[in-house]
């Protein structure tokens, strides 16, 4: 049965939602935690409940050498880039990161272009051109307290490492229900962590953390690993990859509110200014996918 698009819409409007604040609940999460325990505390709290969802859905997990492949193929996705993400966490704002993880389509774009010789178009080209442009006055107008050039560098390894790991599990293609690929990856990224525990236990929390920790920690596994996941699976289903694409631009704007409003987090103009040139080089990216995607819509309305 074909969702409504009430439906449809109230799940976009969720998934943009939870993107966007997912950044401020990891930097919430490493208050009262070292970031690589609020990191592996955050896999093994998802563990079990992902995998009473999957026995609620009644989903097959299967454990064949082409499923396992997938499992870890998917895990870079999970640990691999958040490991990066969650070190980052202490050089940038909430809303930076978001803004990086924006730059996910063209980094995807041109691993598609070198490796795969996927052609791009111009107007690609050009988007790209100016969303690095943005990030360069974002480096270099950023306060010292919000943007560090250490933390840009281990965000970019985190978008990298996450469109590496897409090509990965498509390559492999093996044929697994969403909530089984998400279980399986879950599971291999839980057991890395457990392998990460020796090299960081004497940073191992010695009370309970605070309030803004827990929360932000709860919002990571619950929302962000689980609710997210429902929701972006359901929409590729059933719409257009143009209209999903979109929310690359949209989370940023509401991370960088999210963030000033929630977590005080200082904006400056120049910031701003990068912020508004990178945005703009995601739309151009995206504008021929836009309008192929308006055209299509328009030509299903007059049939």
């Amino acid at each position: 049965m074909t969702p409504s698009k009430i439906n449809l819409m109230s799940t976009y409007v969720l998934l943009v939602l939870i993107w966007a604040t997912t950044p401020l609940a990891i930097i919430w999460s490493v208050t009262d935690l070292h970031s690589l325990w609020a990191l592996a505390l955050r896999f093994f709290i998802a563990l079990p409940l992902s995998i009473v969802l999957l026995l609620i859905v009644r989903a097959k997990f299967p454990i064949n050498a082409q499923s396992l492949h997938s499992y870890l193929a998917g895990a870079c996705s999970f640990i691999g880039s958040q490991f990066f993400t969650y070190l980052a966490a202490t050089y940038l704002s909430s809303g930076i990161i978001a803004l990086m993880f924006g730059l996910a389509p063209i980094i995807t774009g041109l691993i598609g272009y070198f490796v795969f010789h996927i052609h791009l178009r111009r107007m690609q080209w050009l988007g790209m051109l100016i969303a690095v442009t943005g990030l360069g006055i974002i480096c270099l107008g950023g306060s010292e307290h919000q943007v560090k050039p250490l933390g840009i560098g281990l965000m970019l390894l985190s978008v990298f490492i996450y469109c590496a790991s897409i090509f990965w599990v498509k390559k492999i293609g093996a044929p697994l229900e969403p909530m089984a690929q998400a279980t399986g990856s879950i599971m291999v990224s839980s057991l890395f962590a457990a392998c990460m525990l020796p090299f960081i236990w004497s940073y191992a929390p010695t009370e309970m953390p605070g309030l803004r920790s827990l929360i932000g920690l709860s919002y990571s596994v619950v929302m962000a690993s689980l609710v997210a996941m429902f929701c972006y699976f359901k929409l590729v289903q059933n719409i257009q990859p143009a209209t999903l694409s979109l929310t690359t631009v949209l989370t940023p704007i509401l991370a960088l509110v999210v963030g000033a409003i929630l977590n005080d987090e200082k904006i400056t103009m120049m910031v701003l200014l990068g912020a508004a040139v990178l945005l703009s080089g995601l739309f151009a990216y995206f504008y021929q996918d836009f309008k192929a995607s308006r055209a299509l819509a328009h030509k299903m309305k007059t049939d």
